[in-house]
């Protein structure tokens, strides 16, 4: 038996099925709006991996974006119009 499966089993940790990982691989499919019309083709979990990370990234980059906006709407806003909008945010 190697070391790092010693070392798992020592320390109670329990090992993840093939099962289990198809089956969360499924969920994580019908999570991302490019594969939920694609949910009874086959797709390898490298490419449902690949395309969560690229969906990830995008929404990062939204977010980026809106904040910018926001700052700058915050910016160009007088002082009644900027404590508004802050406290519809809160």
């Amino acid at each position: 038996m190697s070391g790092r499966r010693s070392r798992s089993r020592q320390s109670g940790v329990s090992r993840i099925t093939e099962d289990q990982i198809a089956d969360l691989v499924t969920k994580l499919q019908q999570l991302i709006p490019e594969n939920r019309s694609r949910r009874s083709d086959k797709v390898s979990a490298s490419r449902v991996l690949q395309e969560t990370c690229n969906y990830i990234k995008n929404l990062h980059k939204e977010v980026d974006d809106l904040s910018d906006r926001l700052s700058e709407l915050l910016e160009s806003s007088d002082g009644a119009q900027a404590a508004l909008i802050r406290s519809l945010l809160m």
